[in-house]
């Protein structure tokens, strides 16, 4: 994905002219690169496998071929070798039919000298993009850089894959902690897809995401009129994920009065539908994960300190993006599974795009960076993504910081102010109420509630 800040060091000259040879010969030079000329068809060939250039300069009109007959043959050499065609006779068709061959830029006689030295210079950025990109997709093909879709070279990860590997076949229970968006379930699945449990389901329930009212219900299941509405029975999810794993994320927003007897359950292996008289036993893999400091939420007094060392035989720790130093080898993991959803052709970022994707901070984690990269790959479609394919905020961080102010009118009230502020920081959490909670400092009852009472929800 990263371009080659490296300045082409060989360019191959191809022109019947002899003048023209010797000018563009002294102009390159001059430029910092060794040059080698051809006069037709045959030296040119002779000089891609002896000269092996970094870029290819060649008229059209050759005496022995045409010069888009030279670029398929130089094309199927390399397909990432940047040729850049000239001619006497430009056309718009000769130029349509050039690109669509696969020429970098195609130029007219007499040359614009500033205009060839800046269509070269783009062409060696273009050509180190492109080779890098290439080299991520090998290694990505080649060797293993994951779990399932858990992707990552750098040392953060590498740990967590070996932390993940130790602990899959155990059967003990996982408790993932992160920030929002650092990928908790793809871990959770990677931990089911290693161990004996894989052949029964995966589960997965985001406790945050379920009001507290129906919370016993999801989790245990109910009979037949247990409460109003009830009108079937349906089993809970230790039930639905028997023989296999249950996943409960975001466990401390879980209902403190509720926890008692999730670990009266756990202990017991056997679980009570509400109104129900029969206990079921199940045979679950438990794996728990919060986006919160497991000590803060025991100290807050919103996760249980039993539960806790109950679920915590072991940890695994997402780090946060910011701290990885594999975002290029994940970025093109995720353009190509982009691509296959999309139907598209993205190859990669250019120099700058991809200097504004590792200098952001990526709050909102790997979920924010496939965000900004599915839209960038819907609007880009196929080739280069440059900085007008990122949204605003990333690639002017200036705009980011005006967009995050919150404007009041002079007569607000402090409940205006405090409507505000939710809603702005759901917005920037994508409407993750949990991570809103967490960043507000607040209980995520607390933010459901208001978004209620704001007729909201």
């Amino acid at each position: 994905m990263t371009a080659s800040t490296t300045p082409t060091r060989k360019i191959l000259v191809i022109d019947d002219e002899e003048a023209m040879r010797e000018v563009l010969q002294v102009r390159l030079a001059g430029w910092g690169y060794e040059v080698a000329v051809a006069a037709d068809g045959a030296q040119a060939r002779d000089l891609l496998d002896r000269f092996q250039p970094d870029l290819v300069l060649s008229d059209v009109v050759l005496p022995d071929t045409e010069g888009t007959d030279l670029l398929r043959i130089f094309l199927e050499e390399d397909p990432d070798l940047p040729v850049i065609l000239i001619t006497a006779h430009g056309s718009v068709e000769k130029a349509v039919e050039a690109m669509k061959k696969g020429a970098r830029d195609f130029l007219t006689k007499p040359l614009d000298y500033q205009n060839l030295k800046a269509v070269i210079e783009e062409a060696e950025r273009t050509a180190g993009a492109r080779r890098s990109s290439r080299q991520l997709e090998s290694e990505l093909r080649r060797e293993s850089h994951g779990i399932g879709e858990l992707v990552g070279d750098g040392p953060a990860m590498q740990r967590v894959f070996e932390l993940i590997e130790q602990v899959a076949g155990t059967g003990a229970p996982v408790f993932i902690t992160g920030e929002s968006g650092t990928g908790k379930e793809l871990a959770a699945r990677a931990i089911h897809e290693l161990s004996d449990q894989r052949e029964g389901p995966f589960v997965p329930v985001n406790t945050a995401a379920i009001p507290s009212e129906l919370m016993e219900s999801e989790i245990f299941g109910h009979e037949k009129g247990a409460f109003t509405g009830a009108i079937d029975s349906r089993p809970g999810c230790f039930e639905m994920a028997h023989e296999g794993t249950l996943f409960l994320d975001e466990i401390a927003e879980m209902p403190l009065a509720l926890q008692p007897k999730l670990l009266r359950v756990l202990e017991d292996g056997r679980v009570r539908r509400l109104g129900g008289k029969q206990e079921r036993q199940f045979d679950v893999r438990l794996i728990a994960a919060t986006n919160r400091e497991p000590r803060q939420a025991i100290e807050e007094k919103i996760l249980r300190e039993d539960l806790f060392y109950r679920l915590n035989v072991f940890t695994v720790e997402l780090p946060p993006l910011r701290e990885r130093s594999d975002l290029p080898l994940l970025v093109q993991h995720l353009l190509g599974r982009l691509n296959e959803k999309h139907g598209t052709a993205v190859e990669g970022f250019g120099d700058e795009a991809n200097r504004l994707l590792a200098e952001y901070a990526w709050p909102g984690n790997v979920r924010e960076l496939r965000n900004v990269l599915e839209r960038a790959v819907v609007l880009g479609k196929e080739g280069w993504l440059e900085p007008p394919h990122l949204p605003p905020y990333i690639r002017t961080p200036g705009e980011r910081t005006v967009g995050d102010r919150i404007v009041l009118p002079a007569d607000a009230t402090v409940a205006d102010a405090e409507r505000a502020l939710i809603l702005k920081t759901l917005e920037q959490t994508d409407n993750n109420k949990a991570e809103a909670a967490r960043r507000l400092g607040i209980d995520v009852k607390t933010v459901r509630n208001k978004l209620k009472s704001w007729g909201e929800m």
